[in-house]
């Protein structure tokens, strides 16, 4: 079985008529939500950084906030934008995913899209790449998950630029052979290519679309072959998840609520219950989770962050930051290395609950147990705000974009996306 012949003869095989009328709305509530992110990530140093190397590739990509670079480019920094905070959208299987990635790619490749092929474009390489998460693990074999990211937005790339079956399956091959990216980009303490690795995976992927519309061709077995991807990487990969290809796996994906990894949302929402509770001087802390929430934010690194980046991904930085001011948000990443936030922080253990790790993904439990000089407290939440279990409402995603800085002009734009071209959203 060629998966690269699969999903290019299922990318060619699907119309926008074919899409429900549930997700084109959820497309839209994805751009929104991306869109939001990306603008207030516009002036983070890694953001300051790509800027200031665009103008050596010239080109007609459209960049996010306005202007032009290379489409391949115009992808990274777009991608850079949407993922930087940590605040767009999760997919939790085998294998995690933050699917609205490949958004910034679909913008930045054809000005001329029209909004419908824009909706189906990310439809479909939502479906690609979360079947391609059911189907095995690659964080525990020491590969990331940006692999399953570039796959997606090939097809969604390859979508939005018109390519043929052929040319699809080519650009599949193109982007996955040459770019398999390692684990080591989220080990320990963290730095900018953890949003970058996104953006170089769908760069790929673009660069991948463009030379295969033009007749450049890839390896014919990117996936089966003697070298290929279920040979080398991941040979414990399932087939089921792509015995029956729908269009609605992105109602199956989860909104953040709050500026942290997904792993982390649950255990913000049940620190800030109990910050209403909690009496007297806190004397330890215990977060119990899942194992891929111990193993993703608290490992090592994870107890003494110094950025952003490590900080986000930091279960102990994370609640602690949440029971001290009863608040997270953006502005909370201004206490790394507050002296508060440190202290409380060496009382926090964070440990496995077996009972946790059964039920995850379908729940994503957290438990907070603290203790004082006056009384033990605890709170536990099983499906964080967010999660397609427990959905933010329009409203509450719409509250989120301009807390962001969004406008409310743009908001009302995206809710029209079918009737407009992909040029006609992407300035702020």
């Amino acid at each position: 079985m060629e998966l690269a012949d699969i999903f290019a003869e299922y990318a060619s095989s699907v119309t926008f008529s074919d899409l429900s009328d549930q997700v084109v709305h959820e497309v839209k509530r994805r751009v929104l939500d991306s869109l939001a992110v990306a603008y207030a990530s516009k002036s983070s140093p890694p953001a300051l950084v790509v800027r200031d190397v665009l103008p050596q590739f010239p080109g007609n990509g459209l960049l996010l906030g306005g202007g032009n670079a290379s489409p391949d480019i115009s992808s990274f920094y777009n991608t850079l934008l949407i993922r930087y905070l940590d605040f767009n959208d999760t997919y939790l299987s085998l294998e995690p995913l933050h699917p609205s990635d490949m958004i910034g790619g679909v913008l930045a490749v054809n000005p001329r899209l029209n909004g419908k092929e824009l909706i189906r474009s990310i439809a479909l390489g939502y479906e690609v790449s979360t079947r391609l998460c059911d189907s095995t693990s690659l964080r525990k074999k020491g590969y990331d998950h940006v692999n399953f990211l570039e796959v997606g937005a090939t097809v969604a790339i390859g979508s939005a630029l018109g390519l043929s079956s052929e040319q699809m399956r080519n650009a599949i091959s193109i982007s996955l052979v040459p770019h398999v990216a390692l684990r080591e980009t989220r080990s320990g303490s963290l730095s900018m290519w953890k949003a970058g690795a996104a953006g170089e995976a769908v760069r790929n992927s673009a660069f991948a679309c463009i030379l295969a519309k033009s007749g450049f061709t890839g390896p014919r077995t990117p996936f089966s072959g003697k070298m290929g991807f279920t040979r080398i990487v991941a040979p414990d990969m399932s087939f089921s998840p792509f015995e029956k290809m729908g269009t609605d796996k992105i109602m199956s994906t989860y909104i953040k609520k709050y500026p942290v990894e997904y792993h982390a949302q649950a255990a913000v929402e049940a620190s800030l219950k109990l910050k209403e509770r909690i009496k007297g001087e806190i004397k330890k802390v215990t977060v119990e989770t899942y194992e891929a929430g111990v193993t993703i934010l608290a490992d090592e690194g994870k107890w003494d962050p110094k950025n952003k980046e490590t900080a986000d991904h930091s279960l102990p930085f994370i609640v602690s930051v949440s029971l001290l001011t009863g608040n997270f948000w953006l502005n909370s990443y201004d206490l790394i290395g507050n002296q508060k936030v440190l202290d409380l922080m060496k009382q926090v253990e964070v440990v496995e609950n077996e009972n946790f790790t059964k039920v995850y993904p379908e729940e994503l439990p957290t438990k907070i147990v603290v203790s004082t000089k006056d009384g033990t407290y605890e709170e536990e939440v099983r499906v964080p705000r967010g999660h397609f279990k427990n959905p933010m409402s329009d409203r509450e995603l719409e509250e989120k974009a301009l807390r962001l800085g969004l406008s409310r002009t743009q908001i009302e734009k995206i809710w029209s996306l079918e009737n407009l071209e992909g040029k006609d959203i992407v300035t702020w």
